[in-house]
């Protein structure tokens, strides 16, 4: 993933230009069907659990936020979980503007005041089927340890909007590689702003055996795929096609916060 300050550069937009670029095609996302769904089906079920799957991290950080440790931290963001996938409350998520981001961090408050009242301390979610949480590597533990300054709400804010940006750009990536065009694409992301030791486009094209005009194509191409990427990103966790620009210029704002 790019850092965090190269996005403003990488997709060409800030919140003033947000909504002049080009619209993804709003279909049915992953939230959209799991609003869509006044009873369980197995889309809305799966769709759950890939936004679980997909943006745990901001949660687990705002539990790490609160002063509890790294295990029972992954206990409760599984108990958390493990409840959302038992039963919605969409009059929440109307409430919340049908946004996933806003919507997973009430829900997550309410569970959390639950369990402080009921004083529970054993494992939640058993008999459920566990969301497969990916490891965590020591820098990322110590990057959401309970010593940042930051507010629990910044913290989760901060890993949503770098959740989001990581999942982008594994997918453009992903793409690259999937074309056969793994080279390419590590070429291009070596223009990307403040990449230590960039080489010119020149000596890129050089290193292709392309013209320069030709790279530089290449790399706006990039550029505009990685933006069509990140408002489908987007697109997927709220539930209005209206509310897509919106959700991007507040991501541009954590961002650069």
């Amino acid at each position: 993933m790019p850092p965090q300050d190269e996005v403003t550069s990488l997709t060409g937009i800030g919140p003033a230009v947000a909504g002049q670029q080009g619209r993804v095609a709003f279909t049915t996302t992953h939230w959209s069907i799991v609003l869509e769904a006044q009873i369980e089906s197995p889309a809305a079920q799966e769709a759950l659990e890939k936004l679980c799957r997909t943006y745990w991290r901001p949660i687990y950080s705002f539990v790490r936020r609160q002063g509890i440790g790294p295990e029972q931290a992954e206990d409760l963001t599984q108990g958390f979980f493990a409840l959302l996938l038992e039963r919605r409350d969409l009059n929440v998520v109307r409430k919340e503007k049908g946004r996933l981001r806003s919507y997973l961090l009430v829900s997550l408050k309410h569970f959390l005041s639950d369990e402080r009242r009921r004083a529970m301390t054993a494992k939640r979610g058993k008999g459920q089927r566990p969301i497969p949480l990916e490891e965590l590597g020591a820098n990322e533990r110590a990057d959401i340890e309970p010593a940042d300054p930051l507010t629990a709400e910044r913290i989760y804010e901060r890993h949503w909007a770098s959740t989001v940006l990581e999942q982008v750009f594994r997918r453009l990536k992903d793409e690259y590689h999937g074309a056969g065009n793994a080279t390419l694409f590590d070429c291009l992301k070596q223009l990307l702003p403040d990449e230590p030791g960039a080489p010119s486009q020149g000596e890129i094209a050089a290193r292709l055996g392309m013209t320069e005009n030709a790279i530089r194509q290449a790399f706006h191409r990039f550029r505009r795929r990685y933006q069509f990427l990140l408002r489908e990103e987007i697109a997927h966790t709220v539930a209005m096609p209206s509310d897509i620009e919106d959700e991007l210029r507040h991501l541009i704002a954590v961002v650069r916060a």
